[in-house]
């Protein structure tokens, strides 16, 4: 197998690329505006968190894919290792988008009718357990099982524990990405050796961060409500989309020229991880439903039931359809792995599939049904517009500190050969 590749180009950042970048921005502007300025405040800022919270997402696994891949002391993926640590020099920026829209969407208030029904002081976010007065007996917002809550649900030690999560996950990936670029110059086992146990202690700390970020950031959006499951669930989808997102970047590299080095046993690798964290992410959702179903505790059935709102109960179904069905369908067999015409639409139909998850995670609980009438209009083109916006800014912020690698493969990595000479 020819091997003769030279590593020493950068990726440059510019053309279409760029340009369709700032593009899909400004239309995620334009759409933030329309929301803010036609009354639709709570829907945006519910767009808002559910973006902010997609890219840091895929951010976050591509530090884990990393970390997985160093522990496991993994050959194959050392060709590709520059797309997931650029995720991981983009997390500072995406963790600030997201906790800046928090902040907002916690501190910024807005006339809207609570639990009660009654019009009152609401914040844009958290409306359940951040509300004036939910905890105060007497008050009109006093909540009894808020109030139970409150020493975990309160902002202050709420918006430290974010900042624990993003900010850890952040400096790590900061200190993968130094590791493998100091190996580049140094050679050795001393930087890798470094990565190795860097890995370890990230995953140690995602194993047990990963499920309270998802508790805290989404949901308790609707706090009367409680799944032990929610943060594992909420894992395989970053896991998934984040491999999607990946692959795609892969893809669309290689056919501008870019990682030529990259062949098409590597790209099977990364369809096998999607389809079967496809799996896995829809066993997840039925034991999830299943149970719940199962039990019928009015605590728990409360999160079903508002999905099961006809405006809501099409797209919730659909959601199965897109993440599990059409993965299954297109990534079973050897050869659609090894097609990337066929693995390229797999990745778009995921990435959009796990965005569809998290608005049905998010929309139910903010904006209710208030948001359309039918179920074909409750999906605003706001919330499409705010996506191809974030979805720009996440290729903009990729693009450039993909860019900044001085070279586009970890050329002194100790398992490169293997990797370069990769065949299944």
């Amino acid at each position: 197998m020819n091997t003769s590749h030279s590593f020493d180009g950068q990726f440059e950042f510019k053309g279409r690329a760029k340009t369709w970048s700032l593009i899909m921005i400004l239309v995620g502007v334009v759409g933030l505006l329309a929301g803010f300025l036609t009354g639709n405040g709570e829907r945006t800022f519910a767009d808002l968190l559910l973006n902010g919270y997609y890219i840091s997402c895929v951010c976050i696994c591509g530090i884990f894919f990393c970390a997985v891949q160093y522990v496991a002391q993994a050959g194959w993926s050392t060709a590709v290792l520059r797309v997931p640590q650029a995720f991981a020099k983009v997390l500072p920026y995406a963790g600030l988008i997201l906790l800046a829209i928090i902040v907002a969407g916690l501190f910024l208030t807005h006339q809207g009718p609570n639990e009660e029904g009654k019009i009152t002081e609401l914040p844009y976010l958290y409306k359940l357990w951040a509300l004036k007065g939910v905890t105060l007996k007497g008050n009109e917002n006093y909540d009894a099982i808020i109030t139970a809550k409150s020493g975990y649900l309160n902002k202050t030690f709420f918006l430290t524990r974010l900042v624990i999560y993003l900010g850890s996950y952040a400096l790590i990936g900061r200190m993968l990405v130094k590791y493998s670029q100091n190996e580049d110059e140094l050679g050795g086992m001393f930087n890798y050796n470094k990565s190795f146990k860097m890995s370890v202690l990230f995953l140690l700390i995602f194993g047990f961060t990963v499920p309270l970020f998802a508790f805290d950031t989404i949901m308790s959006l609707e706090a009367h409500w409680f799944s032990t499951m929610f943060g594992w669930y909420n894992f395989a989808a970053l896991w998934v989309s984040g491999l999607s997102v990946i692959t795609l970047s892969l893809i669309l590299l290689r056919k501008a020229g870019y990682m030529q080095w990259v062949t098409d046993d590597h790209l099977h690798n990364l369809g096998q991880l999607m389809f079967g964290f496809s799996v896995f992410w829809t066993y997840l959702w039925f034991a999830q439903f299943l149970l719940t179903w199962y039990a019928n505790i009015p605590e728990e059935a409360a999160y079903f039931y508002r999905r099961w709102e006809p405006q809501f109960k099409p797209w919730f179904w659909l959601n199965i359809v897109i993440n599990f069905l059409a993965p299954l369908l297109t990534l079973m067999s050897r050869d659609s792995k090894r097609k990337v015409a066929v693995l390229q639409v797999a990745c778009v139909i995921l990435i959009c599939g796990h965005w569809l998850d998290y608005w049905q995670m998010i929309m139910p609980g903010t904006i209710g049904v208030s948001g359309g009438t039918e179920w074909y209009n409750i999906l605003s083109p706001i919330d499409i517009a705010v996506f191809v916006g974030f979805a720009g800014l996440f290729v903009l912020m990729f693009g450039t500190a993909l860019s900044r690698f001085k070279s586009l493969i970890p050329k002194k990595h100790p398992l490169l050969e293997e990797s370069l000479h990769h065949h299944i």
